[in-house]
């Protein structure tokens, strides 16, 4: 498995509250539509949290800007997720969303990558 991992900041004049609902409730159900024509095999929003405790940790790091979340898509494989991209369901999927995306996300300071999990740590069942 590989999963793309998408780090949001809110378009400009946008408050944390009305991010957090369109994505929640309007993007959402906008990426479950599209999930199988682009080979999604999990997806998970994180949503940020405004604390004084934490802000103190992340200063105390040097830590950059908080986003205001994180989107996590899984994917069988690299090979698997270009290759149903590519395809015509595929690129409609993506042109939908991508579309949307620019309703709420700022794209030019919202970092993605692509990347392998190696787990070190889990509960025991």
């Amino acid at each position: 498995m590989v999963k793309l991992i998408f780090c949001l900041h809110r378009k400009p004049g946008m408050s944390r509250e009305d991010f957090r609902d369109y994505w929640e409730n309007q993007h959402g159900p906008l990426v479950q539509k599209h999930a199988s024509a682009l080979g999604i095999r999990r997806y998970v929003q994180s949503y940020t949290l405004s604390d004084d405790r934490f802000a103190k940790v992340a200063s105390a790091r040097r830590a950059p800007e908080e986003f205001d979340g994180v989107a996590e898509l899984w994917f069988e494989s690299l090979d698997d997720m270009m290759s149903q991209g590519a395809s015509e369901a595929g690129r409609s999927a993506g042109k939908a969303l991508i579309e949307d995306e620019a309703r709420f996300i700022d794209l030019s300071r919202s970092p993605i990558w692509i990347s392998e999990e190696k787990t070190f740590v889990e509960p025991e069942h």
